[in-house]
């Protein structure tokens, strides 16, 4: 009989840019998680890790971080509501002349 030894492989680390790269290719729609991850040698479960936590904390395929967007979508609620109150102020100002 044999003995089974277990082998234990060592932890690999990935810094930032390879991991926004990975997630990259994915967010794009360039290329599925499967094929992404096959391609960098790396489990699926690993880039949909990485995709869960960039959704959250890192800039989006366009290249604006999901505060920088918060932001400027009030600023244009904002705006339009500016325009909006315009509107009427030229709205009642022409019925006066």
């Amino acid at each position: 009989m044999t003995k089974k030894h277990n082998v234990v492989k060592p932890r690999r680390k990935y810094d930032e840019d390879f991991k926004n790269e990975a997630v990259r290719l994915v967010t794009t729609g360039q290329r599925s998680v499967p094929d992404v991850a096959r391609s960098l040698g790396i489990s699926e479960n690993i880039l949909y890790r990485w995709k869960g936590h960039t959704n959250k904390s890192v800039e989006s395929p366009t290249g604006i971080s999901q505060q920088d967007y918060d932001q400027l979508r009030e600023q244009l609620r904002r705006t339009e509501q500016e325009r909006d109150i315009l509107k009427k102020a030229l709205a009642i100002f022409s019925r006066l002349t």
